[in-house]
């Protein structure tokens, strides 16, 4: 296949981590931050699309500062709705497909087991809401579309649920955390390959478009994924705070999270071939990278 895979959103933790992964094998990848490609100005997407003359479009880039956007929904609008058709129609145009990375947040987490890619969506929130939009958006604007909607992404790179926590077992005796919201932690690496999958696929005949769930295997809480990185991380700096269980009511925020983020992969690993990593396994692998060395602390 001719051509490189194009990266929006290459300064975050999932563009960071495509990017490390590509050059790690050998893939021709080209990455493009915030303040290199404008995602909510079209002429500015058309022009890295046909500069790039990319086989494959990847829109890492999104608005995910969750509690924020509840004030700021026209900024989450013009990023996560206007954003993700703005590369859906340049790709379009130039005739690339494009894999678009959404999230659990399209949902209410009232059902029981597993979300499938079926379900009927009701965010509870303006950053779900907008996700959910934009979703609409990519599949109106390109046939030629892969949507993953993934969950409580981690990684070594950027801001995430496990850094924060490896940050406070340093200052703090004692963590809290909500322990009656459940879902599957996914590694940043894991979506990574699971891109690469995409990608393979996509050089068939019949390539298999549309919308898949992607996440980690196995479910938890906050709190079980606390107390993992807890202890993972104690090996490495003899630090072993107390992880208290509380509720969501404990723990108020302005915007509401689902109560059941937990997501069913089997369409994916069925159309792909590829399956993510336990989430326990990838979780301490991940703070070993961290505590072991500085890659990613930024």
């Amino acid at each position: 296949m001719s051509g490189a895979i194009l990266v929006f959103g290459a300064g975050g933790q999932l563009g960071r981590e495509m990017l490390a992964l590509a050059d790690a094998r050998g893939i021709e990848v080209k990455g493009l931050t915030r303040a290199e490609a404008d995602i909510t100005d079209l002429a500015s997407v058309t022009r890295a699309i046909n500069d790039a003359k990319p086989r494959l479009v990847l829109n890492a880039a999104a608005y995910t500062a969750v509690d924020r956007a509840e004030s700021e929904a026209g900024v989450a609008q013009a990023c996560n709705v206007q954003g993700a058709e703005n590369i859906a129609r340049a790709a379009a145009a130039a005739g690339v497909p494009m894999i678009h990375i959404s999230t659990d947040y399209v949902f209410d987490g009232s059902k029981t087991g597993a979300y499938v890619e079926t379900d009927p969506l009701k965010p509870l929130g303006v950053y779900g809401r907008t996700k959910a939009e934009g979703e609409a958006a990519v599949q109106a604007a390109n046939p030629q579309h892969i949507i993953l909607r993934t969950s409580w992404v981690f990684g070594a790179y950027g801001a995430n649920f496990l850094k924060t926590m490896l940050r406070l077992a340093k200052e703090r005796d004692e963590l809290r955390v909500v322990a009656d919201q459940h879902g599957c932690p996914t590694s940043t690496l894991d979506i990574a390959e699971a891109v690469l999958a995409v990608d393979r696929a996509l050089g068939s005949k019949d390539a298999p478009w549309g919308l898949y769930h992607f996440t980690g295997s196995g479910a938890t809480n906050w709190h079980e994924f606390a107390a993992a990185i807890v202890e993972a991380q104690a090996a490495f700096t003899g630090k072993q705070p107390a992880v208290t269980a509380i509720t969501t009511a404990d723990y108020p925020t302005p915007a509401k999270r689902p109560a059941n983020s937990e997501l069913d992969t089997n369409l994916f690993r069925s159309a792909f071939g590829y399956h993510a990593g336990d989430w326990t396994a990838r979780t301490r692998e991940t703070v070993a990278i961290l505590c072991g060395s500085e890659k990613g602390m930024q």
